[in-house]
C-alpha cells in the first residue's frame, strides 16, 4: 500500500473484514492503517489532536492494541505511559477489576504503583465496540488512585453504543463506523 497525501482519509486504511470472529460481524483490521507510515503518522497526529486539551499526565493502553497507540500518544502529549494488561503479565503487586464480556468475563491489571494519587489518565484503545472493558480500564484508574480526564479511541463502533457504558468524561475517536 503507498504512501497517503496528507488529506487522504485513514478511513482507506482500515480494511474490512465480513464474518469475523463470526458470522454477522465486520471486523475492522487496522493492520493495514499500522504497516502504512503516513497512515500511522496521522492516526497518531488525530489523537493527539483530539485529546491534548485533557492534559494527561498518564496514557494508560489497554492490552493489546492500545500499546500500539498508547506510548507514541503518550510521547506526542508529553505524558508517560501505563499498560493496562491480562492477568499474570505484570511483575509486581497489581490493582485488577473483573468485567463482564457478551460470552464470559475477563480481567485488567495495573501495577500498583503506576498512579500516583490524582494523576490525570487518558485510557486509549484501538477500538470501542460495546465499551465493556473500556469502562473496565475507567474502574481501574480510579481504584489505582488516578483521575480519569477522558478516552481515546482509533476507532468507534457507533451502532454497538459503548460510549453509553463509559463514565461522564470526554470520548474521542478518529473514526466512526
Amino acid at each position: 500500500m503507498g504512501l497517503l497525501n496528507q488529506d487522504a482519509d485513514l478511513r482507506a486504511l482500515v480494511r474490512a473484514i465480513p464474518d469475523f470472529p463470526q458470522p454477522g460481524i465486520v471486523f475492522r483490521d487496522i493492520t493495514t492503517l499500522l504497516r502504512d507510515r503516513s497512515g500511522l503518522q496521522q492516526a497518531i497526529q488525530h489523537l493527539h489532536d483530539q485529546c491534548h486539551d485533557l492534559r494527561p499526565d498518564l496514557v494508560a493502553g489497554i492490552e493489546a492494541r492500545g500499546f500500539l497507540f498508547g506510548p507514541a500518544l503518550a510521547v506526542a502529549i508529553g505524558a508517560g505511559f501505563v499498560p493496562l494488561r491480562k492477568p499474570g503479565k505484570l511483575p509486581a503487586a497489581t490493582h485488577a477489576i473483573d468485567y463482564d464480556l457478551e460470552y464470559g468475563t475477563d480481567r485488567l491489571e495495573i501495577h500498583r504503583d503506576a498512579i500516583h494519587p490524582g494523576a490525570r489518565v487518558l485510557v486509549i484503545d484501538d477500538v470501542i465496540a460495546t465499551g465493556g472493558t473500556a469502562a473496565a480500564a475507567g474502574q481501574l484508574v480510579a481504584q489505582a488512585g488516578g483521575t480519569l480526564v477522558g478516552y481515546g479511541f482509533l476507532i468507534e463502533l457507533l451502532a454497538l453504543r459503548g460510549r453509553d457504558r463509559l463514565p461522564d468524561v470526554p470520548v474521542r475517536s478518529v473514526l466512526v463506523y
